[in-house]
């Protein structure tokens, strides 16, 4: 796997935590960094997750029945 530097601008409290889990799992601050980079891009959107977490989510809603809809 071939590597390329980038330096990136961290608040205290997230280098704080960086270093914890570091610290508590052994890896280096680097691969604590790219292992979240991996967790947040492998986290695509799921439209059909989305849909079933929210489904129902407002039971009162006032939806217009289908015979008012314009059509264009």
């Amino acid at each position: 796997m071939s590597s390329t530097r980038t330096q990136i601008y961290l608040t205290d409290e997230q280098r704080r935590r960086i270093d914890r889990v570091a610290a508590a799992t052994g890896m280096t601050m680097a691969e604590v960094v790219r292992r979240a980079v991996d967790d947040y891009l492998d986290d695509e959107p799921d439209p059909e997750r989305a849909l079933a977490a929210t489904f129902g989510s407002a039971p009162d809603a006032d939806v217009p029945d289908r015979s008012t809809w314009q059509r264009g």
